[in-house]
Order: structure tokens, then C-alpha cells, then sequence
């Protein structure tokens, strides 16, 4: 095997395309990790438990200087990006390092060849299985468009190299390369991927997203939308329907079609009853749990252990998935369903949508943190406002996405839907979380099509439509006012949670049209 597309020094011994089998067995002989008795493979990050996203930038040049969104995204001039890809070949020298061809989209018009450099042998069977593995006839002629080179030991320079600490993750569009340093977290890898497809897909009318999917017996799809702890892949691991995938996809001309081979499922309080599907793909050969706590003796994984992280994660290929889809593409939604994590317990189970209201919650990308979910955090629940729900891995401005969005929903006649997973009866230490079976409930009966026909009520303050009665759904639950005890603070933290999404959307109001903008929640009186 030769570098020389990559210009990069032939380091100490490449293991190039090595297997899932082979790779865990060197990782164990490595030292790198260790066999649960499940048989996955368990290993620990260190100090970065999740992502760096303040340690995240993009190379500003001719070819990104306007296509960029530049607010939210980190620069670093083409002349640091320069010296820092010199220090990366020196270092890479003296490293062994596994290289993996894989695909990055299932759809084979679509897809994108990426080459992936790790230092670790359990990066490399991470990324094969969060990726798609190329045919052998398709790996003789397999030529990269775009490369990541992850190396953990390397420590940036701030002073040299123009960054903020030793820890790195620079993106280079135009030389289609991305340099990972400093970190041993693996989601920087598949989020580097992500962040390039971000970049690239709308120049060929691809809308890229950050979702989860899936279909039903008659390939009639639906996508989604969700920040972490939303329920994003455990609503989409339905064994009533099948599963393309948990996080990431493309829309095109044709449909949807997952980015990915693979699922990158939270595991914190991870349980068979709740989630069979991922507990059967997380407790086998093959899986990669990062920072899952392995009892002593037994090495049984403890899913209710986080003195590592909250963030503790099972990476397992598709085919872990009973009911996962062998060609990871359906047709057009019938449905988009966005989710949030409400913790003041004011948003209703579920809302439908009009195509203004859906570009505005998408370009808002609202849930709620509350504490035990991320170090640091106190006893009230604190907003998070992420715009398409996926800021860190957007380069364009949202508009571009939420204008996509809107006119895919428009073109395919697409229902929408915001469903609350989070608290209900009160905020999060008052009230209880969003009963499962609820949700549930609602959601089957929206993606059957039968709920936009129950009759429906006119929220107050956010002005969607919200049903008021299904069966076996207990209707107290469907408004939010009503399940709590204290009307009163009911309508104060209403009133508080509309003037949060007001603030946040003033970015954006510049960029929308005025139906979008007047689809905004109002502040007035919260009960009718």
C-alpha cells in the first residue's frame, strides 16, 4: 500500500483493511481494551468522554470564505492547517497505524469513499462498524475522496498551530481531509465524516440530516429528529417496523438513505425491557462500548454506572438489528417527527405540524438538559437550543438546510409532528417523565396516519395542533396545563419557555420568510 495520494510518510507498519475479528484481537493484545463477558469489546476514552466541540475548526480559504457559516463555526487559516498536517506526517512516522476503506452512504449514487487512518486498533473496528464496508471487488478499485487521520497521541501546538489546547480536530473542504489529535473519543471520527457530507450534500440537491429512520411494511419512511437523550434511536428501534438507521441520513430526488452501517447507541441505564433491540445488539461479539463500567469479577457491563460519563456508548453494525434494513434506502417520509426532551414539562406529547411550524422548531432544534445528563449541570432544567438539531456538524448556515427541508415537505406532502419525550405534570423534579407507552402510542397512531384525524385543539401559545383524545391514552396527558397541580406556575413557566424561543430564533429571522417567522410562539395567556 502506498500514501502517495495522501503525501503522507510511510509510518512504522500499516494494517490496512484489517477485520472486525482481527482488529478487537489485536486491540485486546494492545492493551487497548478489554473483553466483557458478553463479549464486546470495552474500552475507556480518558479524559474526553464526548466531543470537543470548542477545539473543532474549518479551514477559511477562497472555497469556504462565503459558503461557510462562519458564526458557529471555528476558523484556522490555510497556513496553520499547513504546519499542522506537516507535525501530523512527521508524527504519523513513528506510529502504527490501521487504515480502513469504507463507504460513507448507501445509496450508491450518493455515496462517499472515505479512507480512515487510526492509531488504535479499536478505531478501526469502531469506524467499520459505524461506516459501510465495501464489496472485495469494490475495495480492488477502491480510490478515497475524502480522508480522516486520527491520532490520539498527537498534541497540538496553540501557539504554533493557532489553537485553543492540545486537543484538534481540523477540516479542510478543499483538500477533502480532516486531522484528529488529543482525543481518544471515536464519535470525532463519525462526526468528521458527518461534517463533511454536511458541507457537500446541498450542492447536489442531497439534504443532509441528523436523524433516525425507518419504514414501515410498505417502505412508507419516517425520519427523526433529535438531540441526545431525546429518544432518537431508541423511537426508531421499533420491532413493528424496519430500521435504516439512528443518526445520520441523506434526502435526495429518489428518498432517504442512511449515511452510516452502523448505530452509536447511548447506553446509560441501558435495559432489556425498555430497549430489547439495542440490548441484544449491545451485549455481543463485535460491539465497542466506550466507557461502559465492567463489574469486578464478573465483567458484566454495568449500564448504571456513570462515574465515567453520562455519555457512556455501544457501537455495533446494522446486522445487530433484527429488523434493520439490508439496503439502508427507503422512499420519501410520509412522516418527520421531532423530537424534544421538554424537562419544564410544558410542551404536549405530541404536536402536528404545518410546513412553517416544522422549518421553525427545525431551525430552533429545542430540548432540555437536566442534571445527571452532563457534568456541571444544576437542579433546574436548562434549555439547549441546537439548529437543525445538529449545530456542531452544520458548515452552512441553517437556512440552507431549513429551506431544504421545507421544500422537500412541501414537494412530498410530508405530516410533521414535535413529540415530547420528556416530563409531564411539572418540571423535571416536580413532575414525572413522559410515560414510554404514551408515546408510543401517539407516535404508532401518527405514523399510521390515523391520529391527523382525531380531533385536535389549537395550542395557546406555540399554535400547533394537538389531539385531544386516543384510545388507550389517557386524554389529562395530552394537555400539559392540565396534569399540573399548580395552574399558575403552569403559566409563568409557559410564559418563560416562549420568551427563551423568542430570543433564540432573532439569529434567524433575517434569513426565514414571514410565514416562518410567524409561526413563532406568543406570549399571552397559556390557558383558553
Amino acid at each position: 500500500m502506498t500514501m502517495d495520494s495522501l503525501s503522507l510518510s510511510l509510518p512504522a507498519k500499516v494494517n490496512h483493511n484489517t477485520g472486525d475479528a482481527e482488529l478487537i484481537e489485536l486491540a485486546i493484545a494492545r492493551g487497548e481494551g478489554h473483553f466483557a463477558s458478553t463479549g464486546a469489546l470495552a474500552v475507556e476514552t480518558g479524559v474526553h468522554t464526548g466531543r470537543s466541540v470548542q477545539d473543532k475548526y474549518t479551514v477559511r480559504d477562497a472555497s469556504t470564505e462565503k459558503a461557510v457559516w462562519w458564526d458557529n463555526n471555528k476558523s484556522m487559516t490555510p497556513e496553520q492547517f499547513g504546519l499542522l498536517w506537516a507535525d501530523f506526517r512527521e508524527h504519523a512516522t513513528s506510529r502504527e497505524l490501521f487504515v480502513q476503506d469504507l463507504y460513507a452512504g448507501a445509496d450508491p449514487q450518493h455515496r462517499l469513499s472515505a479512507r480512515i487512518f487510526t492509531e488504535y486498533a479499536w478505531h478501526a473496528a469502531f469506524i467499520r462498524n459505524l461506516l459501510r464496508k465495501p464489496r472485495p471487488d469494490e475495495l480492488a478499485g477502491f480510490k478515497p475522496e475524502f480522508t480522516v487521520i486520527n491520532l490520539p497521541s498527537f498534541r497540538a501546538d496553540p501557539k504554533r498551530h493557532g489553537v485553543r489546547s492540545e486537543t484538534v480536530i481540523a477540516c479542510n473542504f478543499a483538500k477533502r481531509l480532516v486531522l484528529i489529535g488529543g482525543t481518544s473519543y471515536a464519535g470525532e471520527t463519525k462526526k468528521s465524516v458527518f461534517t463533511y457530507l454536511n458541507y457537500v450534500m446541498p450542492d447536489k440537491g442531497v439534504m443532509p440530516m441528523h436523524c433516525s429512520a425507518n419504514a414501515d411494511a410498505n417502505g412508507r419512511s419516517a425520519v427523526f429528529f433529535g438531540l441526545s437523550g431525546t429518544g432518537k434511536t431508541t423511537l426508531s428501534a421499533d420491532p413493528k417496523r424496519t430500521l435504516l438507521g439512528d443518526d445520520e441520513h441523506g434526502w435526495s430526488s429518489s428518498g432517504i438513505y442512511n449515511f452510516e452501517g452502523g448505530c452509536y447507541a447511548k447506553t446509560i441505564r441501558l435495559s432489556h425491557e425498555a430497549e430489547p433491540e439495542i440490548w441484544a445488539a449491545t451485549n455481543r461479539f463485535g460491539t465497542v462500548l466506550e466507557n461502559v463500567i465492567l463489574k469486578p469479577g464478573t465483567r458484566s457491563p454495568d449500564y448504571d454506572d456513570g462515574r465515567l460519563t453520562e455519555n457512556t456508548r455501544s457501537a455495533y453494525p446494522l446486522e445487530f438489528i433484527a429488523n434493520a434494513s439490508k439496503t439502508g434506502t427507503a422512499g420519501h417520509p410520509a412522516n418527520v417527527v421531532m423530537l424534544t426532551a421538554d424537562a419544564f414539562g410544558v410542551m404536549p406529547p405530541i404536536a402536528k405540524l404545518t410546513p412553517s411550524q416544522a422549518m421553525y422548531h427545525f431551525l430552533s432544534g429545542y430540548t432540555a438538559k437536566v442534571a445527571g445528563t452532563e457534568k456541571g449541570l444544576g437542579n433546574e432544567p436548562q434549555a439547549t437550543f441546537s439548529t437543525c438539531f445538529g449545530a456542531p456538524f452544520m458548515p452552512r448556515h441553517p437556512s440552507a438546510y431549513g429551506n431544504m427541508l421545507r421544500d422537500l415537505i412541501a414537494k412530498h406532502n410530508v405530516d410533521c409532528w414535535l413529540v415530547n419525550t420528556g416530563w409531564t405534570g411539572g418540571k423535571f423534579g416536580v413532575g414525572k417523565r413522559m410515560p414510554i407507552k404514551a408515546t408510543r402510542a401517539l407516535l404508532d397512531a401518527a405514523l399510521a396516519g390515523s391520529l391527523k384525524s382525531q380531533p385536535m385543539r389549537t395550542d395557546p401559545l406555540f399554535g400547533f395542533q394537538v389531539p385531544v383524545a386516543l384510545p388507550g391514552v389517557d386524554p389529562a396527558v395530552l394537555n400539559p396545563r392540565e396534569t399540573w397541580a399548580d395552574k399558575a406556575a403552569y403559566d409563568a413557566q409557559a410564559r418563560a419557555l416562549v420568551d427563551m424561543f423568542q430570543k433564540n430564533f432573532q439569529k434567524f429571522e433575517g434569513h426565514v420568510d414571514a410565514d416562518v417567522k410567524a409561526a413563532a410562539p406568543a406570549l399571552r395567556q397559556a390557558a383558553e
